[in-house]
């Protein structure tokens, strides 16, 4: 039997809830689309603190290091995409 659960990441000032499913072996299971969406929000959301001029953050670095979290991002829809269509992964 699944068991579903809701897990709630803190994403700097703001609270992110991903739906959580355990599967009969006990592994863990969350939408891949979830976490290609979670990825992005939180990049999008550092980006937004350092144009608001939120202290301690370096633009350059945020920058970087959203830019890595898209890249991400997409490895996982292209991999998704790739499986549903019956493509190699």
């Amino acid at each position: 039997m699944r068991e579903r659960r809701a897990a709630t990441i803190p994403v700097v000032n703001r609270e992110v809830t991903l739906p959580l499913i355990v599967d009969d072996r006990g592994n863990l299971q969350v939408a891949a689309a979830d976490v290609s969406k979670l990825l992005r929000m939180v990049g999008g959301r550092w980006l937004h603190l350092v144009e608001a001029g939120e202290e301690g953050l370096d633009e350059d670095t945020v920058a970087t290091l959203t830019i890595e979290l898209a890249k991400l991002a997409d490895r996982i829809d292209v991999a998704c995409i790739a499986h549903s269509s019956g493509g190699a992964p």
